[in-house]
């Protein structure tokens, strides 16, 4: 977790996402990428160099202001951050295109290992009704780990990192993934949580959880089983709760779960849960 993409919109939520970013680049000895998205066709006449292609009409001309605009404003928030966190390297920026497919396409180039993303924290009634985010898109689409982040965190502290899956063979991918935080953060507990629906369900969870464990040879851990009616809102009640500083899941084309064949959960829970989500990619 090295190589560190933060897309940024300007938003509040973008910025907590940067500054949490530097945290985890400042832990790791990592550097980022600050990248903005200009929705914008390629055809437009602009070039990242501040020029305009030739042949291109005024609507070129106003887009290479828009790109000036908008690399003073990403120099203003590096600026900001750099007076908190100097020695991070941080590199701007910025393409053109629709967001989710310019992510992916600096992932590619530039050989990201994670990106951290801003978002909103969904509740559970809205999120029905809401479209489908540029975090969620991401957290289902790209192949490096994504960290979405909702809330501040000038102090980024980590004293709980809670793995929540169904402990099948399939979390053995993740290991590599905790084996890193646990050893960014050597003073955080790492907390291993299966989501069961029903009481019956839980000693054939926590006896998952002790294989996993033992698999891996695992000994510094909490095992946690947790009753809720659903495992979608069961994740983020369980880290609520707890006060969990980062929530790790599997995600694929479905659910990185047993528990759930429908719908993406980790998606879900990305953007519910009120604490940092990180979803690693099977």
């Amino acid at each position: 977790m090295q190589n560190i993409l933060v897309p940024t919109n300007f938003s509040p939520q973008s910025h907590h996402a940067f500054e949490l970013a530097l945290q985890l680049a400042h832990r790791t000895g990592g550097h980022i990428t600050l990248l903005h998205v200009i929705d914008a066709p390629k055809t437009s006449g602009m070039v990242t160099t501040g020029g305009v292609a030739s042949g291109s009409s005024l609507e070129g001309v106003f887009m290479v202001q828009l790109l000036q605009r908008t690399k003073r404003r990403m120099h203003e928030l590096m600026a900001e951050m750099a007076g908190k966190w100097p020695e991070v390297a941080v590199q701007d920026h910025i393409a053109t295109g629709t967001v989710d497919e310019a992510v992916l396409e600096v992932v590619r180039e530039r050989h990201i290992d994670l990106i951290v993303i801003g978002t909103e924290e969904h509740s559970p009634t809205t999120h029905l009704f809401a479209p489908d985010s540029h975090a969620e898109r991401l957290v289902r689409l790209s192949p490096c780990p994504v960290l979405t982040v909702k809330h501040p965190a000038p102090e980024f502290v980590m004293h709980s990192i809670v793995f929540a899956s169904d402990f099948s063979p399939e979390a053995d991918r993740a290991v590599s993934s905790l084996r890193q935080l646990t050893a960014a953060f050597p003073e955080a507990t790492l907390y291993l949580l299966d989501v069961v629906t029903s009481a019956s369900e839980a000693p054939a969870a926590l006896e998952r959880i002790h294989a996993f464990a033992q698999r891996h040879q695992l000994t510094a851990y909490q095992h946690e089983v947790f009753s809720a009616p659903q495992v979608r809102t069961g994740i983020p009640s369980y880290a609520a709760r707890t006060h969990a500083d980062l929530v790790v899941m599997l995600t694929h084309a479905h659910t990185g779960l047993g528990h759930l064949l429908h719908h993406n959960l980790a998606e879900s829970v990305a953007v519910r849960a009120a604490a940092p989500v990180l979803t690693v990619h099977t």
